[in-house]
């Protein structure tokens, strides 16, 4: 019986040895089978990666070559546009200088009957958008000076829609010659000016009457929008030039430095082209001029040479011209007498005719005489320093 039991037990014991070892073994092969696997996984996980950044890479190429043959195309259809603008900005001036030629006025014309038929005036066009300016330096130049080229610079910023155009003394003897081909005593007079500063005067009447827009000395600085110097209750159509005052002295030596009792300026104009002003004003020019050269009479006065250029070209006759033509009924449709005290002290706009007067705080802000206010008032629109450019030149 004993024999037995032992037996039993010894069975048992085996049984159980083997089902440990076999139980052991199984472990042991799945701790390898799961080491193997994720040794698998994690050999996958580093070549899918390896391939996505492989791939990445691949298209980031690709995308950059299709950026750069974009880049490229638009820079070749750009250069092509800009040519092909040049090609019609030069086929624009080769017809308009055909055309020039063309119209020719009648031969037994008068001055300023050559001047009407080329350069008619319709009151009731838009202001021209361009800015003209004239400065003896090209803006490259380094003495072209710094203030003056933030002037330049902030004419264009505050207009953008404006063309802007900045003439030298060569290119502006070039379009006076070109716009006035067929009136040859105007390009005569023009030539014969015996100072940089008369031919500055005369360029700016002639430019305006041919074209329109705005003249601005180029010692100016706009304050406001050139569409900001016509008040609210205007229309555009009501006015064919723009002015503004220069001087309104209320002291009894005022003929020591002024040509008139009031002034109209220069350096800064607007008007639309052919307004009989202008065309008044070039043919007084072209005659007075014309005259002195036949007596051998063009040098400026020595004693006062100031005085001398405004009753010549600048702000006297300038001044002369406009008061004729507010008192010429049959051309400003005015019948009563206007004065200089018609505008002294003028603090607001005033329409006469169509031309619009603008007090002298628009166009000599910050003077501190004469009743100007400071440049942040709200009329202040163009800054003058007063540089007297034309001794410099």
């Amino acid at each position: 019986m004993k024999t037995t039991v032992i037996k039993r037990t010894i069975i048992i014991s085996i049984a159980i040895l083997s089902l440990l070892y076999f139980s052991l073994k199984l472990f042991s092969s799945t701790s390898n089978t799961n080491l193997t696997l994720q040794q698998v996984l994690n050999e996958n996980y580093l070549n899918s990666i390896q391939q996505n950044n492989q791939q990445n890479q691949q298209q980031q190429k690709q995308t950059e070559e299709l950026t750069k043959k974009l880049e490229d195309i638009a820079n070749n259809l750009l250069d092509k546009q800009e040519q092909r603008i040049k090609e019609l900005e030069k086929d624009r001036k080769n017809l308009e200088r055909k055309l020039m030629e063309l119209k020719r006025p009648p031969v037994d014309s008068s001055l300023r009957e050559k001047l009407a038929f080329l350069f008619p005036y319709d009151q009731n066009r838009k202001f021209p958008a361009y800015i003209w300016q004239t400065w003896k330096y090209g803006l490259n130049d380094q003495r072209f000076g710094d203030k003056f080229k933030e002037g330049e610079t902030q004419w264009a910023v505050k207009n953008p829609g404006f063309v802007h155009e900045l003439f030298n003394d060569d290119t502006s003897a070039a379009i006076i010659h070109h716009l006035y081909m067929n009136i040859p005593e105007i390009i005569q007079a023009y030539e014969l000016l015996p100072s940089i500063i008369l031919k500055m005067d005369f360029f700016r009447y002639l430019l305006l009457f041919a074209r329109g827009g705005v003249y601005a000395d180029v010692d100016t600085l706009p304050l406001q929008a050139v569409p900001n110097w016509i008040p609210e209750n205007v229309s555009p159509n009501e006015i064919g030039l723009i002015i503004g005052i220069e001087s309104d002295p209320d002291t009894p030596d005022w003929r020591k430095t002024y040509a008139r009792r009031l002034q109209f300026c220069q350096w800064a104009i607007q008007a639309k082209p052919g307004h009989p002003i202008l065309r008044e004003i070039i043919a007084q020019i072209t005659e007075f001029t014309l005259d002195r050269a036949k007596i051998n009479n063009l040098d400026l006065s020595t004693k006062n040479t100031n005085l001398d250029i405004m009753r010549w070209t600048g702000a006297g006759v300038w001044t002369d011209v406009i008061f004729t033509y507010f008192n010429d009924y049959v051309q400003s449709g005015i019948y009563s007498k206007v004065t200089w005290k018609d505008f002294t002290k003028l603090e607001v706009p005033k329409l006469v005719s169509d031309v619009l007067v603008l007090p002298i705080t628009s166009f000599s802000p910050g003077i501190g005489i004469m009743g100007a206010k400071d440049e942040d008032d709200p009329l202040a629109f163009v800054k003058h320093y007063f540089e007297n450019i034309w001794k410099e030149s």
